[in-house]
């Protein structure tokens, strides 16, 4: 598997899950998401985008990182193209960090991006290091979550034939209508699984 951390412009908190997720993988930055580089001891093999969002003090000092610019009016953020370039590199998995926060409209983009991805093989996890987003697919999804953490899971559709394991409050062969809030708020008691037969959502975890 080729792992590839995607550093974007949100906020993060640096924990020591953050950096194991991101530990080993190749890293692009996605404009202003350099910023985080140096705090989870990453090194950027690409720096890609508009360079709206970045600094004149970040373009200083990181001027050796190669780049690939794009022109401001375009039809991808910044993140999406950095994640198409990872792609092109032979990403087989992606960490999205800094996924969390800031603008509304990016933030629902980055969670459909992720679904695209995890729908076209590409394993997608978004992160801030508080909050994580994992998409949700027909089959079975294992995640490792330290007990008591926080979930939720987030239908994007109508679901069927959810279960879910793992969790104080559990399903078995269930159907979840599109804005449903059945499923907001629950605890990992350990491993969760969660199969589903058909439909698509996102869990989101505060571990």
């Amino acid at each position: 598997m080729s792992r590839f951390t995607i550093l974007l412009n949100g906020p993060i908190r640096v924990t020591s899950r953050l950096k194991k997720q991101a530990e080993g993988s190749r890293v692009l930055a996605a404009d202003g998401g350099l910023m985080h580089a140096e705090p989870l001891g990453l090194s950027v093999e690409l720096w890609v985008g508009d360079f709206d969002t970045t600094s004149q003090q970040l373009a200083t000092r990181y001027r050796a990182i190669p780049r690939r610019k794009f022109p401001t009016a375009k039809d991808k953020t910044d993140g999406e193209l950095a994640a198409d370039e990872a792609i092109r590199r032979g990403a087989t998995s992606l960490l999205l960090v800094g996924s969390f926060g800031g603008q509304a409209d990016h933030i629902l983009g980055h969670f459909t991006l992720a679904l695209k991805l995890a729908r076209a093989g590409i394993a997608t996890m978004l992160t801030s290091g508080d909050e994580e987003a994992h998409p949700i697919l027909r089959g079975t999804t294992k995640l490792t979550l330290p007990k008591a953490s926080r979930l939720s899971l987030v239908a994007l559709s109508d679901l069927s034939g959810l279960t879910l394991r793992g969790t104080r409050w559990t399903l078995q062969e269930a159907d979840v209508e599109l804005g449903s809030t059945s499923t907001i708020s629950n605890i990992a008691t350990g491993p969760v699984e969660i199969t589903l037969d058909s439909g698509y959502g996102l869990l989101i975890a505060y571990p």
